[in-house]
């Protein structure tokens, strides 16, 4: 999983950026250690105030619908009690899969912040553009990188292990 991006192509960050990201890694460890799960954890925050966390949870509740982005939009839209969350910023441990890009663009999320890259299914840029497709009626704006090395260090221990 290659992560490397040339300083100059790292996008400005703010400290709010890096203290989501932090969180988010937190549940990517929580789906890790305590779920035996796939490390990837979501925050979801609008306005300022975290409106959704969320981990893979997809071996744990027999449901390969419940990334952490989806869990992260499902505790917001109960949260919120409505299924658009426009104008939030997603910040997650793996950039998007199709599905979940789908899903944030249905919801109308304004932003998503993702840390490390994926070269397999990665549906922000790296396979596909879900995210800004312009034939959507929404598009988010992206940016990826933020804590990468952490992100990819850890999904690659936790898949080293399991071989």
């Amino acid at each position: 999983m290659s992560t490397e991006v040339a300083p100059e192509d790292v996008p400005d960050f703010s400290e709010a950026d890096a203290t989501h990201m932090r969180r988010a890694l937190q549940l990517a460890e929580h789906a890790r250690d305590a779920e035996n799960e796939v490390p990837v954890g979501a925050v979801l925050v609008l306005d300022g105030e975290i409106v959704g966390l969320g981990w893979n949870r997809n071996i744990t509740l027999h449901d390969p619908t419940a990334h952490a982005e989806i869990m992260a939009l499902r505790a917001a839209g109960e949260k919120l009690a409505n299924y658009r969350i426009a104008g939030a910023t997603l910040y997650v441990t793996l950039e998007p899969c199709a599905m979940c890009a789908m899903a944030l663009v249905h919801a109308r999320v304004g932003r998503v912040v993702y840390a490390a890259t994926d070269p397999k299914t990665g549906a922000a840029g790296s396979v596909f553009d879900t995210l800004v497709d312009p034939r959507h009626n929404h598009r988010i704006a992206v940016q990826g990188g933020l804590l990468a090395e952490e992100s990819a260090d850890m999904l690659r221990n936790f898949f080293r292990a399991k071989r």
